[in-house]
């Protein structure tokens, strides 16, 4: 993939939990978008896991390394892109992200955050009481209102 691929990045947040792996692996199948887990690289590029990093650099190392695995998924388009539950709490997060996406909230409410999460959400997909399959495809819904996010094909299909 590179940077010019056509379709604008899908960003799902949400809190721990909420799905964001899960239901982002079914909207990238279904549209044959390849899936980036930040979470995912962070552990990749540290050859760690995040609960290591965590032990042995305090959760501000965590967050340096989560930006910059932002930075980089967000320089590519076309992507499906789960993010870690708090990379919207950085607000330089929110600005890379949104340059060549559109940001989904996966909501399962929490106070504290909800500000973050809302005032960086295109969309809000409630998930109470719903399965991954059924979240994919009111996010798919949302994103057939969206002109430029979904290519032509992936309208059709």
């Amino acid at each position: 993939m590179s940077v010019l691929a056509p379709g604008r990045n899908i960003v799902l947040l949400g809190l721990m939990g909420a799905g964001k792996t899960a239901v982002g692996r079914l909207v990238a199948q279904r549209l044959a978008r390849p899936l980036t887990d930040t979470d995912a690289m962070v552990e990749a590029q540290a050859r760690m896991p995040i609960a290591e990093i965590f032990a042995s650099e305090g959760e501000r190392g965590f967050r340096r390394r989560e930006s910059e695995v932002v930075r980089q998924a967000s320089a590519l388009r076309g992507q499906v892109i789960a993010v870690g539950g708090g990379a919207v709490l950085d607000p330089a997060n929110v600005t890379h992200l949104r340059a060549t996406g559109d940001l989904v909230w996966l909501a399962r409410l929490q106070a504290e955050r909800e500000a973050a999460y809302t005032a960086a959400s295109s969309a809000v997909i409630d998930t109470d009481g719903k399965s991954p399959d059924d979240i994919a495809e009111a996010v798919l819904e949302w994103l057939r209102t969206r002109p430029g996010v979904l290519t032509r094909q992936e309208l059709q299909a």
